[in-house]
């Protein structure tokens, strides 16, 4: 029995009881204002319930043979397309325990037998509201987790864009060549992931968002570049001492300018209007780790770097993977004052470098990448000749 007419747009009641009687009273007390659809078995119950249209609420009778109506009710919440349908339960059985029963699986409520037609149709157009609202609810909450994915991959979009765009002003000042952002972000990222299950680095490694932060903030690693006049910055041969002393203050001129950024929108935005996520998290912990990185990637493992001399740990993760990447694409790449290395050879160079410029364990890991970073080289080459290992 089915009286579901296709044109029509008002709540569909699925009934379910075994007796057809009491299938025609309910029907004919329900078909004035809403869809009837009956069922007169458990099984054909769950078959009914997960055609189209789909029930907005189900009369389930619990005295029923071979599958009762708590055995319906438990098989409509373990399906998810039925779960969310609310179940009313119709019975003869008037016993608090079994009220409770049928409450704890999920019944959204419970009328007994002989029921009052006007408390059962209040009753249900109760429950009907409640399904839309928690409709209505659920839709808003799914356009906003959407609204705010869609955002989210905007503001994250505009921000790799300006990232680039900055690296690659301070780049198009320098001698390097264009791939030097890419394949150095490449590296780091490599070199992250490598050692993300290390005792040494696993605390700051083990976190996606973490890794994704260092690779991101790489090409800013030269950003201080643009402070460095052009005579000293394009000069082709080699720098003067007073020369050099000045080219040296670009990693100290970088960390300086995106210091001063953070400065900027803590003061645009109070302590006040920033959430305790914002002022641990983006912008500021980009930031931070991109002045990090700029400030400290010509520092040194024995403590003969620049621009503070620091040694050993003191010297920031950021800026000790990027040491090394920005070292090894220096060596295997073309520059107007120099031809690139074989990459044979700048892994030779680099191995005796451990523990002196480079931090050992870091080393170690840039070993094992060996193939991996030579893919790099190529994929983004532009000058460089590159050998196998």
């Amino acid at each position: 029995m089915d009286t579901v007419a296709q044109s029509d747009d008002r709540p569909l009641i699925l009934v379910v009881d075994d007796a057809h009687e009491n299938l025609r009273v309910l029907g004919e007390l329900l078909r004035r204002d809403f869809r009837v659809r009956v069922a007169n078995s458990g099984a054909r119950a769950l078959e009914v319930a997960a055609l189209d249209p789909m029930p907005a609420l189900i009369l389930l009778d619990i005295m029923m043979p071979e599958m009762d109506g708590y055995a319906v009710l438990q098989a409509l919440k373990q399906s998810p397309r039925t779960h969310d349908i609310p179940v009313i339960f119709v019975t003869a059985l008037d016993a608090d325990d079994e009220e409770e029963r049928g409450l704890a699986m999920g019944a959204v409520d419970y009328v007994t037998k002989p029921y009052k037609p006007a408390l059962l149709m209040a009753r249900i157009r109760s429950q009907l509201e409640l399904k839309r609202a928690r409709d209505r609810l659920s839709d808003q909450n799914a356009f906003l987790d959407g609204e705010v994915r869609r955002r989210t991959a905007e503001n994250e979009l505009v921000k790799d864009v300006t990232l680039m765009a900055l690296a690659a002003l301070a780049e198009k000042r320098d001698n390097e060549t264009g791939n030097h952002l890419r394949r150095t972000q490449a590296y780091v990222a490599l070199l992250a992931e490598q050692l993300k299950t290390h005792p040494r680095f696993a605390a700051s490694l083990q976190d996606r968002e973490q890794r994704e932060r260092l690779a991101k903030c790489a090409p800013l690693h030269d950003i201080g570049k643009v402070g460095i006049p052009d005579h000293i910055l394009l000069k082709p041969g080699k720098l003067e001492p007073d020369e050099w002393a000045i080219m040296k203050t670009h990693a100290a001129l970088g960390a300086e300018a995106l210091r001063e950024a953070i400065g900027r929108v803590r003061f645009a935005r109070s302590e006040a209007e920033l959430t305790p996520s914002e002022r641990l998290t983006e912008p500021f912990a980009f930031l931070e780790t991109a002045a990090l990185m700029a400030e400290s990637h010509h520092e040194r493992w024995d403590g003969t770097g620049y621009p503070k001399g620091l040694k050993g740990e003191a010297i920031p993760l950021p800026g000790r993977l990027m040491a090394m990447a920005d070292v090894f694409d220096a060596l295997i790449s073309r520059r107007p004052y120099k031809v690139p290395m074989p990459l044979e050879q700048a892994v030779e160079l680099i191995r005796g470098e451990r523990g002196r410029h480079f931090d050992p364990d870091v080393v170690d890991a840039f070993l094992a990448l060996v193939p991996q970073l030579a893919e790099v080289a190529r994929r983004f080459d532009d000058a460089a000749v590159v050998g196998e290992p």
